[in-house]
């Protein structure tokens, strides 16, 4: 992260306070008087006139947050050398949101606190605005400061805290995270000393830089005397002070890449000594056991390998691993997402191709059935007017066959009455003329049996044409019969094969759920791959828990570790030091 995006965090908050209406616009003299304090903290030249000049055509109002970039940027953080104090710059821009947004009320921590904790909430968060804290960086932030308290993590009780809040927003703002920690959610049964301490010192190794701080004793360089001092290491020099106050400082030791650490011998009465090695200047340290000497030999070859191989602080290499594997992570959840949604509309794409096929096929159907029904309809018409034909034709023949029977009734009646004559003229003609009769009569009946005759060969005709009708009529439903039931069989096969393709994309979609539940699987391992980052180190390079607090109950506490000794002997060996340090003085 560079000095403009850190800067411009700070000022981000200061602008939102100024902004009392939430608008996202200040007015002139207030950006002014911001522009002017910045200009004092940052020792960079104040141009009043300038600022008036870039504002000109703004006076009928307020100014917004991106009319006011452009002057920023130009006048004063290109102006910006790193020669400023970088907690003046901070309380400035704290002391002007603070006043505004700070809820004291219910806060266990002192407003100093409060500070410290805006400071490391502008170092974990990534420069996008508004200014959240995403989950992975509260969680890194509270176990850094149970175990700078002392205690001890509990994962199920962060877990159900994430919960609600991934409920409402997935991150905090700086007030959220402020009133989180000052209200003790995370460090109850410790008292606020406790608190403050460990606030302290996650404050002093973000922010400061500090990878390690104590007491020691120091060899003079023209006196030799040896004499307790405040230790603090950073990344490129050790800085020692009079106490853990840092009021007093007595000198530094500037590290750079041709700086060594070696351990010496016991010496003089001193046990665990090691000796520092830098730019022609030499400097021996007695540690206070073998453990804290083999920390600080550790710790000051990690910075002078930082140094060589121009790496950051180790919590500052840490924080852009995290903020890398998040970016990759959120990669490739969207790029999964992106999958997810091209194989949905796919997967809707082909839905309605079957729905519009289903309804094709339902049309098709409904056409068939409607033809079918019309075809029976009119063979069910052809066979009615078949019958009837075939009744009335029946009829004809009926009463044909009854007139023939009238007929011959008749003619019977005609011929008794013809032979009743010819009994009556038997006797008056001649058996010539009964014979001529006779002729007469069988001529008569030939051609009534002929025409009767005729006239069935010609209903005859006329049924069998009406048959062959009939049977094309049978034949060409056949036919269409068949050709329906035929793309039927086709429409059927098409939807199996579109049936297919909804499975294989069924089972397309279960595999980038898979894939899904792989990445979430990654995601998790990596998170907590990053919870046990710390612990690594400490085996490794012994960074971790470089000072911690004492235990809950009241002990005695020297620079020779807690309880070392009884009250009795604690005053006799305050005495004596007393005594050698007025002697040391004369």
């Amino acid at each position: 992260m560079g000095l403009r995006e850190d800067l411009l965090k700070s000022i981000w908050h200061a602008f939102t306070a100024l902004d009392v209406d939430k608008s996202g616009k200040v007015s002139k003299s207030q950006l002014k008087v911001l522009s002017h304090n910045l200009c004092t903290v940052l020792n960079v030249p104040h141009d009043p006139v300038a600022l008036e000049e870039h504002f000109k055509d703004d006076d009928e109002g307020p100014v917004s947050n991106q009319g006011y970039m452009p002057y920023l940027n130009k006048f004063i953080l290109d102006k910006v050398q790193d020669n400023f104090n970088r907690l003046d710059f901070n309380r400035m821009c704290w002391t002007l949101c603070a006043r505004k947004n700070l809820t004291k009320n219910t806060l266990l921590i002192t407003d100093d606190d409060a500070f410290k904790i805006w400071c490391i909430f502008n170092f974990l968060t990534e420069d996008k605005y508004p200014l959240t804290l995403v989950t992975e960086e509260i969680e890194y932030l509270l176990r850094k400061l149970t175990e700078a308290m002392g205690g001890s993590w509990i994962e199920e009780k962060f877990e159900d805290y994430k919960i609600q809040l991934n409920a409402k927003q997935q991150c905090l703002s700086v007030w959220e995270l402020i009133e989180l920690i000052g209200t003790g959610h995370f460090s109850k049964g410790m008292d606020r000393q406790t608190l403050s301490m460990g606030i302290n010192e996650v404050f002093q190794e973000l922010i400061l830089d500090v990878l390690k701080q104590g007491y020691m004793m120091k060899k003079g360089h023209k006196r030799k005397n040896w004499t307790e001092r405040w230790f603090v290491l950073k990344p490129n020099v050790l800085s020692y002070f009079v106490n853990e106050n840092l009021t007093e400082k007595k000198g530094h030791v500037m590290l750079d890449s041709s700086c060594c650490v070696e351990s010496l011998p016991d010496k003089e009465g001193k046990k665990c000594l090691f000796l520092i090695k830098c730019s022609g200047k030499t400097f021996e340290i007695n540690a206070s056991d073998k453990k804290k000497k083999q920390e600080w030999i550790q710790a000051i070859q990690t910075a002078v390998n930082l140094l060589k191989q121009g790496l950051p602080a180790p919590h500052k290499e840490a924080r852009q691993k995290r903020k890398e594997l998040r970016q990759k992570l959120q990669a490739e959840q969207e790029a999964l997402e992106q999958r997810m949604k091209e194989l949905q509309t796919a997967n809707e794409s082909k839905q309605r191709e079957l729905e519009t096929m289903r309804k094709k096929l339902e049309e098709d159907a409904v056409s068939a059935a409607e033809e079918e029904r019309r075809r029976q309809q009119t063979q069910a018409e052809l066979q009615d007017r078949y019958r009837t034909d075939l009744e009335r034709e029946k009829m004809v023949r009926q009463q044909m066959e009854e007139e023939v029977a009238q007929k011959s009734s008749e003619l019977e009646q005609y011929l008794q009455r013809v032979r009743e004559l010819e009994d009556m003229y038997r006797r008056l003609e001649e058996s010539l003329e009964d014979e001529r009769q006779a002729r007469q009569d069988e001529e008569t009946v030939r051609k009534l049996q002929a025409r009767l005759l005729e006239e069935e060969a010609t209903k005859r005709a006329e049924l069998e044409h009406l048959h062959l009708q009939q049977q094309k009529a049978i034949s060409r439903t056949e036919a269409e019969k068949q050709e329906l039931e035929q793309q039927r069989i086709v429409k059927e096969q098409a939807l199996q094969a579109a049936m297919l393709q909804l499975d294989q994309l069924e089972s397309e979609r279960k595999e980038a759920l898979e894939q899904y539940g792989e990445v979430m699987k990654k995601l998790e391992n990596a998170a907590n791959k990053t919870r046990s980052w710390k612990d690594k180190v400490a085996q490794h390079e012994g960074l971790i828990r470089l000072i911690q607090p004492g235990s809950k109950g009241p002990q005695l506490i020297t620079n020779w570790g807690a309880a070392a000794f009884t009250e009795a002997e604690l005053n006799l060996r305050e005495k004596s030091w007393q005594e050698k340090k007025s002697n040391a003085t004369e």
